[in-house]
């Protein structure tokens, strides 16, 4: 059986890509994300790959062509974050979902499973539990239970059109599992919150929501579900959901590490829900209040159906899938993937550093290959920050993924250069250093980008420019290095990697550049709207 998995690199994508790596019954896995995994590493080898951005409806003719002589289709792709790029989630979530749906039929695909969620319920405000003939209605307050509830609606209007085509929805609680711990921290606490202090301990008491509960699963329990539907080509709405209730008192044991008393200081909505509200707007938390309403008013879910015609079981309660996710977190724990990835990845691929106590030759001038390397290291700090706003810039066009996958990796050989020269005993470089780089390469423009990058094609054209000169000197660096390797106790394959990489990113910014510079200075173009560079 040939299945395609789209939104194949987050927390229910790898899960999904373990799962059918062990079905004897599939001998051929698509993955398809925006952004690309480290695809020789596990569970990622186990699929073929394509680049799709389901957002936009001239994605619709790339998947057909990647989904054409498939069986099944398992759609997983869905945004949490950015919570302020309202527009942007509604065309991920709810319009790409319409396209990978429109796009499996044209290309034959006569089974598509579709996640969908528990935040599709209408809200409740009792502890009953209900199967899946409760209404989809949604809780208004969460825009994340909006679009699931517009998501549905999309699957019963494709339903009407394409009756041969069977479709299985499965409506699964939280998915926790360890490996997703850094993912779950960035989308719903943020940075800001310390999490990594529950690796020296947990704290004797904590603050909760006196009216929430919730259900869980552990994400290799929904994956098992989700490639049940495939194989058995299942059709209609399945609840899927560890059997055990996670109270307030349940939460505060894991947390607490005391599962017998956890203690628990107990907050009124009500109260509790400006506080997180104000957080939010803050950026000290990355969840809005939406999600504190659905952890009260989520209905409870029954999973007779699922047991009974699926034959899938939990094999994890949710009390143990929380405690891994807790784990994960503490630890920063991820994958290879974009969406997935550890708080503190090594590098885009493994990258020796020297061995401590490691010495530079007598005849290596130490003082100038330090200033060589503070130089750069002042470069790639600034390159950094703007690549990232370059990509966001770029986030509702289809060029997004190729940016944002540069500017992971720029991001990650910051850190590379940084432990570098540590490991040389080097000092950071100090606060004449960047102004060098800066002065140099963004006086030019620095006018236009106060704060973010200004919705004006001609300016995203003149900062790719900028970006394109900025990493080819960031190659010359690395090729002066690798003729360094040996003195400063780096094998030679680092750097031609890291070289290899920066030609990559040269090419993927370059195809970014046509892009903008095909769009800049027609008139037809305006700056309001959606994106500039996503008409015509």
């Amino acid at each position: 059986m040939r299945i395609a998995v789209v939104g194949a690199t987050g927390n229910a994508g790898t899960a999904v890509l373990r799962e059918l790596a062990r079905q004897d019954s599939v001998d051929s896995i698509l993955g398809i994300a925006r952004r690309l995994p480290e695809q020789a590493l596990e569970p990622y080898n186990h699929a073929e790959w394509r680049s799709i951005d389901v957002q936009f409806e001239d994605s619709r003719g790339e998947l057909i062509t990647a989904l054409t002589d498939y069986d099944a289709v398992i759609h997983l792709a869905w945004l949490i974050q950015p919570n302020k790029e309202r527009e942007l989630l509604r065309r991920v979530n709810v319009d790409g979902t319409r396209h990978v749906l429109e796009a499996a039929a044209a290309a034959g695909v006569k089974h598509i499973v579709v996640a969908s969620s528990v935040g599709a319920y209408s809200g409740v405000t009792d502890n009953q539990l209900r199967d899946e003939s409760w209404p989809t209605v949604g809780i208004a307050s969460s825009h994340y239970s909006v679009d699931k509830a517009a998501q549905e609606r999309v699957m019963d209007e494709f339903q009407v059109k394409h009756p041969d085509v069977t479709v299985a929805r499965l409506r699964p609680a939280l998915k926790f599992q360890g490996s997703a711990g850094s993912e779950i921290q960035r989308y719903f606490l943020g940075e800001w919150v310390p999490v990594q202090l529950l690796r020296a301990g947990r704290p004797p008491i904590i603050p909760f929501p006196k009216e929430a509960r919730a259900q869980a699963v552990h994400t290799d329990d929904v994956a098992h579900a989700y490639v049940l539907a495939a194989l058995t080509g299942a059709e209609g709405a399945f609840n899927i959901c560890a059997d055990d209730i996670l109270t307030p008192q349940i939460i505060g044991g894991v947390l607490t590490a005391n599962p017998k008393y956890g203690r628990v200081l107990p907050i009124p909505t009500k109260a509790l829900r400006p506080l997180v509200k104000a957080a939010h707007r803050s950026g000290l938390l990355a969840a809005d209040e939406g999600w504190l309403d659905m952890a009260v008013h989520s209905p409870l879910m029954d999973t007779t159906r699922a047991k009974q015609e699926l034959g899938w079981e939990p094999s994890m309660t949710a009390a143990q899938a929380l405690e891994e996710v807790i784990e994960g977190m503490a630890a920063g724990e991820g994958r290879r993937s974009a969406p997935m990835r550890p708080r503190e990845q090594r590098s885009v691929a493994p990258l020796t550093l020297p061995s401590k106590g490691h010495r530079l030759p007598d005849d290596i001038d130490a003082m100038a290959l330090r200033q060589y390397m503070a130089d750069h290291l002042a470069g790639a700090t600034a390159g950094r920050s703007r690549m990232a706003r370059l990509a966001q810039a770029f986030v509702n066009t289809p060029m997004y993924g190729e940016i944002a996958m540069v500017a992971d990796e720029v991001r990650l050989e910051h850190k590379y250069l940084q432990k570098l020269m540590n490991r040389q005993g080097f000092p950071r470089p100090g606060i004449s250093a960047p102004a060098l780089w800066v002065g140099e390469r963004v006086a030019r423009v620095k006018s236009y980008f106060p704060k973010e990058l200004k919705n004006v094609p001609s300016v995203l054209v003149l900062e790719t420019e900028l970006m394109l000169s900025a990493v080819t000197g960031k190659l010359h660096g690395w090729k002066t290095l690798l003729n360094n390797a040996d003195a400063l106790g780096v094998p030679a394959s680092v750097f031609e990697q890291l070289i290899e990489d920066t030609e990559r990113q040269y090419a993927r910014l370059q195809k970014a550049h046509k892009y903008a510079r095909q769009r800049a200075f027609k008139k037809s173009y305006e700056t309001g709207g959606d994106h500039p560079l996503d008409r015509g």
